[in-house]
């Protein structure tokens, strides 16, 4: 966690001129910010799997509450990632398909988008933007997490959507005290420092694996090395460079093959090789993509 400490500590030069940063901070700091909800399927689901007497067939009942959550979910079981012989038609299928654990990630994805939502067109325009970016981050960690051993892409998927979960709070803020936004680079700078330390929050409070904490501090922490085996939080990392590939200046962001997490997946990726790779998985991303949509 030094990385959120060192974050932290060079917080308080520029609390004087940014009161989104000030505000943020402060609420950040004695708890009270407000933070997003996960939704209620999400409990519901978790709680029918855990459960002693739990079945596909008891699960297929709390899932099938939501038809939109039921109809994606057996619409992802049929895509090129898990499907097989047959055509999946009803939830249970789709459930036993998938298996439960997949199905919770899946349906948590799903239902995350609820929380990108805002009153103002300008902050609603924003969540949307970030949404759209947190949903293409998230298919790319699936399609590379499906290439590589040891990774479940469905956990891949759920930590790229949530790696900046912890603007959303920040958003929600801005769009509820709209007069304290001077300028917008306070809005970028309030986001850059904080975004991490509020998305652990986010990730405890929604009780999510611990490794979900590392994917949110360290989603941009480009040159972090350590002696870890390779993780989500270096799926999601790749997966963000490969975002950029003709959208942001080359010169702007760090060599792939410069970085530590790309190296300890170097096995299964080639440097040279990453349009490709989108090229090749551009049917599955924008499929996951259209799901999340």
């Amino acid at each position: 966690m030094s990385q959120t400490n060192n974050n932290l500590s060079n917080i308080s030069a520029n609390l004087a001129k940014n009161k989104l940063l000030t505000d943020c901070y402060r609420h950040m700091q004695s708890d009270d910010l407000v933070l997003p909800t996960i939704p209620d399927v999400c409990f519901k689901i978790r709680h029918a799997i855990n459960a002693d007497n739990s079945s596909v067939s008891s699960i297929a009942r709390v899932v099938q509450v939501d038809p939109s959550i039921t109809a994606r979910l057996i619409q992802i079981s049929n895509s090129s990632l898990y499907a097989g012989r047959k055509k999946i038609e009803s939830c249970p299928e789709a459930l036993t398909r998938l298996g439960l654990k997949a199905a919770q990630d899946i349906i948590t994805a799903f239902a995350i988008k609820s929380v990108f939502n805002a009153k103002s067109p300008v902050i609603r325009h924003k969540m949307e933007e970030l949404w759209d970016h947190s949903g293409y981050i998230a298919a790319i960690s699936a399609v590379l997490a499906h290439k590589i051993p040891g990774f479940d892409p469905d956990r891949a998927m759920l930590a790229g959507l949530v790696h900046d979960i912890g603007i959303v709070p920040i958003l929600t803020y801005a769009d509820n005290h709209p007069d304290i936004i001077d300028h917008p680079k306070y809005l970028v700078e309030t986001v850059k420092k904080l975004r991490a330390d509020i998305g652990v929050q986010i990730i405890r409070q929604w009780a999510f694996p611990d490794d979900f904490e590392n994917v949110v501090i360290n989603a941009e922490n480009w040159f972090r090395n350590d002696s870890n085996p390779s993780s989500y939080s270096d799926i999601v990392m790749i997966s963000q460079l490969y975002s950029f590939i003709g959208k942001v200046d080359i010169k702007k962001i760090p060599k792939i093959d410069d970085l530590p997490a790309y190296k300890k997946l170097a096995g299964h990726l080639d440097a040279d090789d990453a349009i490709n790779i989108l090229d090749a998985a551009k049917d599955e991303i924008e499929h996951i993509q259209q799901m999340l949509a």
